[in-house]
């Protein structure tokens, strides 16, 4: 059981990384082609951001909802009811790090709850980097509009 609990864990970290790749090259492709004032650009890249990430919490929730029911990877204690909406709300907490400690895991479930953590983790970095690389490219782009040059005089 070991090993399946390995390669669940493994294909839910590969996925996400995928899911994200996409996220942030779709992003990458389409932000400077919008034809809105650069501010507005920032506030659809860090929405679309954001939006990844739930998608990726959502994956990992919908893996603890199945796995606790499938019923020999381990168990989720405390505060939780069993349902879906707990499970995403555990994958939230274990994603941003955050670790409340109101559910706990058992069994082949901690180590995915760690593994998300450090996921979270990394894809958190991951679209920070990207988010200042957007703002790099609209500082620049703003600096040599002549409508911005104007505007600040």
């Amino acid at each position: 059981m070991l090993f399946i609990a390995l390669l669940i864990n493994a294909a839910l970290v590969a996925v996400t990384v995928v899911i994200h790749y996409e996220i942030l090259r779709a992003l990458s492709t389409l932000i400077p082609r919008m034809k809105i004032h650069l501010r507005l650009r920032v506030v659809f890249g860090v929405f679309g951001t954001i939006c990844a990430h739930i998608v990726e919490i959502c994956l990992f929730g919908v893996a603890f909802y199945l796995l606790y029911h499938q019923g020999s990877f381990g168990d989720l204690t405390g505060r939780y009811d069993g349902s879906l909406v707990d499970s995403i709300y555990f994958s939230f907490v274990n994603y941003t790090t955050v670790g409340y400690g109101d559910i706990e895991p058992g069994g082949s479930l901690r180590f995915l709850s760690g593994l998300e953590a450090i996921t979270g983790l990394s894809l958190i970095t991951w679209s920070a980097a990207f988010m200042f690389m957007e703002m790099t490219n609209f500082w620049d782009e703003e600096s040599s509009d002549p409508q911005s040059r104007q505007a600040k005089q």
